[in-house]
């Protein structure tokens, strides 16, 4: 079997893409690479007269040498403005404040546990993968929370232990980028989609709440879809459990619940008293027009979740004795940050790649040439735009970060469909579903071997190509899944998010 497994064309595959992903740079140094490389491109090109017309005013644009006088003065007095001005890093860290503070207490952690451990025998693979895809909220922790809880589950009612890690890592990983509510990744790639379009067009802004009718839908319908594979595909696969591992879940204290008993209470309470302001007559959270779309309420919306996550983690810290003190609100705030440095780190190097890329005018180029080029073959529907979720599906065996990669995609492919009219919080939810659906079959996702270590508790033979075979399935119909969502939402002109369609 060993030896089927390693001749196989699957395995043999993964290897490769194993082998390729591990020669790329770490993130950080991958975008200084990157930005070296804009610099030098751009000299090169710069020596051939290349000109491009923009389709918005006609202006006849020539590629601009980073390797001038001119160049060399942007590089250096720009250095520090790309990086504390680039929109993603302020939104995020604002975020983290709540969410993170929210985490240390443990809120995230038994809201996860009770929602799993609470459901009905019946139901219990819906909560696991509902909980996973929810548990986004606690970013990547909870690849380590969800996957080994729903297996203790699975095997305490007698189930394939197996099945329920299978279960838990697809919610958390296939299904990371959807959501009931607005959470970092929205506020993260909204802030680049925001970042690249203002260099084209200042009054196209991409926000954390353009994607959020989809992200809700995808919930509901990747929980439904993630718990069929299971019972009808996955499980049948494993069989009945033979083994006698003795896992028990430590089951939650009284004191917990409690205690997040009062931060649902308080949450509550807070998210009525915003209702009402909102729907008051002559509200301040509406625009002058009485509208909410567009209004201070949306443009405010990472200030007001941020108050929530700050209101309910204080609420929980405090009932559980872990805040005895105004003190302990900075203290675990503080730690929230720490877990942040490599994010700011990967943002100052990121930065620079993109204004780079934008002040040589490289990105706008390919832009325009892509897009004049698929007009002249007449590939402009929504082909177009299936053909790159695809394209991003692969490049994601490649790069886990999502972030990082959309960092690379977005200059270029936002540019380039803008100019075939599509809005870009549009294409930024044909990315997501993509990067998300294949985050649990690639090599390069880091938290695969803490799932194997998992695994290994049940099965001592269990291998890498043993926990890429169980995860290929919700792959495949996680992004199949997606895909025909994503052409439903298209055909029947349902917006993905406040006043957002398919083209601008």
């Amino acid at each position: 079997m060993a030896v089927k497994e390693k001749n196989s064309i699957a395995t043999q595959l993964l290897n490769g893409i194993e082998r390729v992903g591990n020669k790329l740079p770490d993130p950080f140094m991958l975008f200084i690479s990157l930005a070296g490389i804009i610099i030098l491109l751009s000299w090169i090109i710069s020596l051939f007269d290349i000109t491009y017309t923009q389709p918005v005013d006609g202006q006849e644009v020539a590629i601009k040498s980073l390797i001038s006088k001119e160049g060399l003065e942007f590089i250096l007095t720009s250095m520090l403005d790309n990086f504390v001005g680039f929109a993603p890093l302020g939104l995020v860290l604002a975020m983290m404040l709540g969410i993170g503070l929210a985490d240390k207490v443990g809120l995230l952690e038994i809201g996860i546990k009770s929602t799993i451990l609470k459901a009905p025998t019946s139901l219990v693979t819906y909560a696991v993968i509902f909980t996973g895809i929810l548990g986004n909220i606690a970013s990547d922790a909870a690849f380590v929370i969800v996957p080994p809880l729903a297996a203790m589950v699975f095997y305490n009612i007698g189930r394939h232990p197996l099945a329920g890690l299978a279960a838990g890592f697809a919610g958390v990983g296939s299904g990371f980028t959807a959501n009931f509510m607005i959470n970092g990744t929205d506020v993260l790639l909204s802030g680049i989609s925001t970042e690249v379009m203002k260099t084209l067009d200042e009054n196209v802004i991409v926000t954390p709440v353009d994607n959020w009718y989809f992200m809700i839908v995808s919930v509901v319908v990747l929980s439904i879809v993630g718990a069929l594979v299971t019972e009808k595909i996955v499980e049948p696969r494993l069989g009945k459990y033979e083994g006698n591992v003795k896992k028990e879940f430590e089951a939650v204290k009284p004191i917990e619940i409690k205690a997040l008993k009062n931060a649902v209470i308080a949450s509550s309470v807070y998210i009525a008293l915003i209702l009402i302001v909102l729907f008051i007559p002559n509200s301040p959270l509406r625009s002058a027009e009485g509208k909410i779309v567009p209004s201070p309420f949306l443009d405010g919306i990472v200030p007001l979740i941020l108050i929530l996550f700050i209101i309910a983690g204080i609420t929980y810290g405090v009932t559980i004795k872990k805040i005895t003190s105004s003190r302990d609100v900075g203290k675990y705030m503080g730690e929230a940050m720490k877990d942040m440095s490599g994010f700011i780190v990967l943002i100052f190097a990121a930065s620079q790649f993109i204004a780079y890329f934008d002040w040589s005018n490289i990105g706008s180029w390919i832009a325009v040439s892509g897009a004049n080029f698929l007009e002249s073959i007449g590939f402009t529907g929504i082909a177009v735009v299936i053909g790159f979720v695809l394209l991003t599906a692969v490049l994601n065996l490649f790069i886990f970060s999502g972030s990082a990669q959309w960092t690379l995609e977005a200059p270029i492919f936002l540019k380039m469909f803008y100019y075939l009219d599509y809005h870009p919080a549009f294409i930024q939810v044909a990315y997501r579903i993509a990067d998300s659906s294949t985050n649990v079959i690639t090599p390069m996702n880091p938290y695969i071997i803490i799932v194997l270590s998992f695994m290994r508790d049940y099965d001592k033979k269990a291998g890498i190509g043993t926990l890429i075979a169980l995860m290929l399935p919700y792959s495949i119909c996680f992004l199949l899944t997606w895909i025909i969502l994503l052409l439903l939402f298209v055909f029947l002109g349902i917006p993905f998010g406040p006043g957002i369609g398919v083209y601008l």
